[in-house]
């Protein structure tokens, strides 16, 4: 039995753990794992090879994803999707396991609504996938962060200076608020919940008149687009508290790295599981951490979480802050 397995959208850590996993669980029970590179576009080129337990030996320790990812617009159109539906058919896939966040399993979900037998897992660093407590990359992503802080920390105190900390997430706060109160950061801004740039400067300001001597604010990369770049909080902080404020833009640092235990482990038992499932004949859904277990979710209803936080946790970020 043939079956194709891809990495498709933004890279996370812990995706390797999942392509390992399916692959040696796979040989076990009899199915012929084919890995397809750069996501949805191989799948439509047909870039793609048979992977062997020992093709996957020595990658569970690397970020990123050794099949390679690619955003794929040739894949919303009706061309492409044809192209990709006959691929499947040239290459006698007889399923398809798609590793990858909310964009990349609605391309999964469509797969299935058109016959082809598909599984989905969970991969996203911003955490913003609906049906599932935690995604694929979360946890090294928010390692990154708090290693991050820790050392402005240490900057800020000893300049007594304000630190504005842009982090991901265009439409999710996760890793800002979680990363935020795992970091000790004084504000923590996320698009979930409006802020206007006045009370941020007036929240530093009462921070430092109650004798702190320093103060991060971690700022989720989807702010600015209703408060203006990083650089211009930064600015209207400074003119209103007459304090030094400096920015630091960590991007693509927090999707890198070696992936922590958590994800190796989480990317294994996804993977695994992915195979099982396709051994015993069941396909149409995403393969879903609840509870601390795994249990599938049709792929009907997966989407983009609406509020990817938990605003008691972000009323304690600031309380905690204060």
């Amino acid at each position: 039995m043939r079956v194709g397995i891809l990495t498709s959208g933004g890279d996370a850590p812990g995706m390797n753990a999942a392509v390992r996993a399916f692959v040696r669980r796979g040989w076990e029970l009899g199915l012929e794992p084919i890995g397809i590179r750069r996501g949805y576009a191989g799948l439509i080129e047909g870039d793609m090879a048979p992977l062997t337990p020992r093709d996957v030996g020595g990658v569970i320790e690397y970020g990123g994803t050794f099949l390679r990812t690619a955003r794929c617009p040739a894949f919303l159109t009706e061309q492409g999707r044809s192209q990709a539906l006959d691929m499947i058919e040239r290459e006698k896939l007889a399923a398809l396991v798609v590793i990858g966040g909310e964009g990349s399993l609605k391309g999964a979900r469509w797969l299935s609504e058109q016959g082809i037998k598909v599984i989905g897992l969970p991969a996203s660093i911003d955490n913003d996938i609906e049906g599932t407590d935690m995604a694929i990359g979360v946890d090294t992503a928010l390692n990154t962060v708090v290693w991050a802080l820790n050392r402005i920390r240490d900057t800020a105190l000893a300049h007594e200076r304000v630190f504005l900390v842009e982090v991901m997430g265009r439409k999710s706060g996760y890793i800002a608020l979680m990363g935020g109160i795992a970091g000790g950061a004084e504000i923590v801004l996320v698009p979930e919940v409006e802020v206007g740039l006045e009370q941020v400067a007036e929240e530093v300001s009462v921070g430092y008149r109650k004798g702190k001597h320093h103060s991060i604010v971690v700022v989720a990369e989807g702010v600015t687009e209703r408060l203006g770049p990083t650089g211009e909080i930064a600015q209207f902080i400074r003119e209103r508290t007459g304090l030094e404020v400096r920015v630091t833009v960590l991007g693509h640092l927090q999707r890198g790295g070696s992936p922590t235990a958590y994800d190796r482990i989480l990317g294994s038992r996804l993977g695994a599981k992915a195979a099982e499932d396709v051994a015993a004949g069941r396909f149409g859904h995403m393969m879903a951490v609840r509870g601390g277990g795994l249990s599938p979710v049709p792929l009907s209803e997966v989407g983009r979480k609406e509020l990817a936080i938990d605003l008691e946790l972000y009323r304690l970020a600031h309380s905690l802050g204060k």
